[in-house]
């Protein structure tokens, strides 16, 4: 069995086990995640490229809309679609940018697309120093692609963040905190990754007003 296969089974058996515990503990907490993760330093950054997880919003799920739009129609409201898209290219919304609080207009086009983009919560090149280097190019477009690992954002907040993990950048909205390390523990278990010692020291300090923080299903 692979470690893929391993960690898959692993994970099953988590949800399965509190399943039966009853419904309201049908998700671990992000705690009982963080120490089933490996802590290891970061790998080298060599060989790593967007390419190394394939092309960039691929309809993978095959609904007939990229990647980006399904998160901006998941994310946002108020949402007009470019008329012969069928309900697939968002054209404009309005997203609760849950990094700062803002409310952000989003208007697709060459100056103000950006404006929203969307965040890779564990970052990629973060990823591939994390263990994602051994992953095949499939899983690792499943992992760039995966709505469980992005959310749409304030675009400076975004571009700031780069490929930081929680011990070198957090949502300024500090009551989201507990949430976003929550989902990268998630995202990184799921994909066997690894966290680095400082990483786990942040995301346990941050966990401590919250300990029954669930992570996110997916």
């Amino acid at each position: 069995m692979s470690q893929w296969e391993i960690r898959v089974a692993l994970c099953l058996s988590l949800f399965l086990t509190a399943f039966t515990q009853g419904a309201e503990a049908a998700q671990p907490t992000a705690v009982d995640v963080v120490e089933m993760l490996a802590v290891k330093g970061r790998a080298p950054k060599t060989g790593y490229a967007r390419e190394q997880f394939g092309t960039a919003w691929k309809d993978v799920d095959r609904n007939g809309c990229d990647t980006r739009n399904d998160i901006l129609n998941r994310d946002l409201t108020s949402i007009i679609y470019k008329v012969s898209s069928q309900d697939c290219v968002v054209m404009s919304g309005v997203l609760v940018d849950p990094y700062s609080g803002e409310t952000i207009s989003f208007l697709r086009g060459v100056t103000t697309s950006s404006d929203v983009q969307i965040d890779h919560v564990v970052a990629l090149s973060n990823a591939w120093q994390t263990g994602a280097f051994k992953l095949t190019i499939e899983k690792r477009t499943a992992f760039a692609n995966d709505p469980l690992n992005l959310l749409a954002a304030k675009g400076r907040l975004n571009s700031q963040k780069g490929d930081g993990d929680a011990a070198t950048w957090l949502p300024p909205k500090k009551s989201y905190r507990c949430s976003y390390v929550a989902r990268q523990v998630a995202v990184k278990f799921k994909y066997g990754l690894w966290l680095t010692a400082p990483e786990k020291a942040a995301i346990l300090k941050l966990l401590q007003p919250c300990p029954g923080q669930l992570i996110p299903a997916g």
